[in-house]
């Protein structure tokens, strides 16, 4: 070979060899990058070119299902059963607007395109079959979830009920909501829907998951974490007096904070003052605790935490670092105190199963196409932020507030449940309506705790010197744990 035609050689050698290069380089190193680019039409055509695996209930109900379409490049599009019951759960899936929530999670498991999946999706090309996906079941029980959406009514709110003994969700709902399929497709239609959902459209925000996602000042349903650690600090007993005036002067401060009604509040034990609601006795108590011991014990019941996966992400609940008088009203669940609902079903489960607190989760397995488990959640404690002897103690208190306190209307014939109320100030100088808290537990005939339950209403159609925890979230947590136990029997 002579040498212009060796040069040509190599030269063209090299051009091969960058390609090779810049191939597996595109293929291989910026795989996801591209795979995931919003621009890559592709994905999305292979996302919704065959029906989408199911999102289900614990017991067998899907939330989900899968349409086929006249489009050319989306041959299918996302249907949602009962969407605006289980939207807060489920999230969307959307040909126009992406996936949220457990279509986001597990979009892998539902298309069918998860690396787990590998060995359905060779059997199925070898035998000519489409491409399936698996399913999500998730640990949601139908008629707890209808329960609580039906008791909610039109209230603006949120509630959420778990297992004190594994930490299962049984029901997470949120209103408004929204239902998933008015903006599955690409017509004009569903574009017109997604934008009246809006913020900037919609001042209510049905899209919000306020059981997870939104943080409210938990008002008195917070003294239950008070009480805990006065107790546990060895400070305070359940019966014995705390020598607290009422009213209470606040520490560093020209401030007198009261009572709420004529109630024995004067010098009350931890027990009447749960029953009670006494707001002097708890912010005394926060106040002698100190503001680091309050904030690591709030920490142990879930506070702080940035990175709650149920699988979806929480919000943080923040009990802050303050000064004295704000760490005082911090212990009656204001000032900067803040909480999701999910983070105050989290405190009574905690009580309910004697002092432990599982790590709550949502999804209870994966099952592929051929109906084997993927994966399956196994039950794991997230800590231990009391002894169980003043978890008992608790129960004790909390049963109190219900069978003769401010939380009669959450009484169950013949069932024991304990409870605490709440009503938070919301709004500068307490402007507008407060939000109405319940949290409670109930015991089945085994004396086991079977669901705790959280609530809270953030607007209703009550008058404002008519709202309160034991009038509108009492009446919801008291229809999912009536639901609950009767599913026991």
């Amino acid at each position: 070979m002579n040498k212009p035609l060796r040069r040509i050689a190599v030269f063209c050698g090299l051009l091969i060899m960058a390609l090779m290069i810049r191939d597996n380089w595109i293929q291989f190193v910026r795989a996801d990058e591209l795979q995931n680019d919003k621009h890559n039409r592709r994905v999305l055509i292979e996302r919704y070119s065959q029906p989408r695996g199911n999102i289900l209930t614990a017991d067998g109900k899907p939330m989900t299902g899968s349409k086929k379409t006249e489009s050319s490049d989306f041959q299918y599009k996302r249907t949602y059963k009962n969407g605006e019951l289980y939207s807060p759960v489920t999230g969307f899936a959307a040909q126009i607007f992406g996936t949220s929530k457990l279509e986001a999670l597990y979009d892998g498991i539902l298309t069918g395109d998860d690396d787990r999946l590998f060995f359905n999706r060779t059997i199925d090309m070898l035998t000519g079959k489409p491409q399936r996906g698996g399913n999500v079941v998730t640990t949601i029980n139908s008629k707890v979830q209808q329960a609580a959406y039906d008791a909610m009514g039109d209230k603006k709110g949120a509630a959420v009920a778990l297992d004190p003994q594994t930490g299962a969700v049984l029901a997470m709902v949120s209103k408004p909501s929204y239902d998933p399929s008015r903006f599955a497709g690409m017509s004009d239609e569903d574009q017109e829907a997604w934008k009246s959902l809006q913020k900037e459209n919609n001042p209510d925000e049905p899209m919000l998951n306020r059981a997870l996602r939104q943080t409210y000042p938990p008002g008195s349903t917070f003294k239950v974490v008070t009480a805990a650690a006065g107790l546990e600090s060895g400070e305070y007993t359940l019966d014995g007096k705390t020598d607290t005036p009422d009213p209470y002067p606040l520490p560093d401060s020209t401030v007198d904070l009261g009572n709420d009604g004529n109630h024995p509040c004067e010098d009350a034990s931890v027990r009447v003052a749960l029953q009670w609601s006494c707001n002097t006795v708890f912010a005394k108590m926060s106040n002698e605790l100190g503001n680091e011991k309050m904030k690591e014990f709030a920490e142990q019941f879930g506070y702080n935490e940035d990175e709650l996966d149920i699988p979806v992400r929480a919000a943080e609940s923040v009990y802050p670092e303050d000064n004295r008088p704000q760490n005082a009203m911090a212990g009656i669940g204001q000032a900067s105190n803040r909480a999701t609902p999910l983070q105050m079903a989290m405190v009574a489960a905690s009580v309910a199963n004697d002092g432990t607190l599982m790590k709550p989760y949502m999804v209870d397995k994966l099952v592929a196409p051929n109906l084997n488990v993927v994966e399956r959640t196994r039950p794991e404690q997230y800590s231990e932020p009391m002894s169980s002897e003043t978890a008992q103690q608790l129960q004790e208190a909390m049963e109190t507030v219900v069978e003769e306190g401010t939380g009669t209307t959450a009484q169950l014939p013949g069932v024991t449940v304990g409870g605490k109320t709440g009503t938070a100030q919301h709004g500068e100088n307490n402007s507008e309506k407060p939000y109405a808290w319940f949290i409670s537990y109930a015991k089945a005939e085994d004396g086991s705790s079977p669901v705790a339950v959280a609530v809270v209403i953030e607007s209703s159609d009550a008058a404002r010197d008519e709202i309160a925890g034991s009038a509108q979230a009492a009446p919801v947590a008291k229809a999912v744990m009536q639901t609950v136990l009767e599913g026991k029997q």
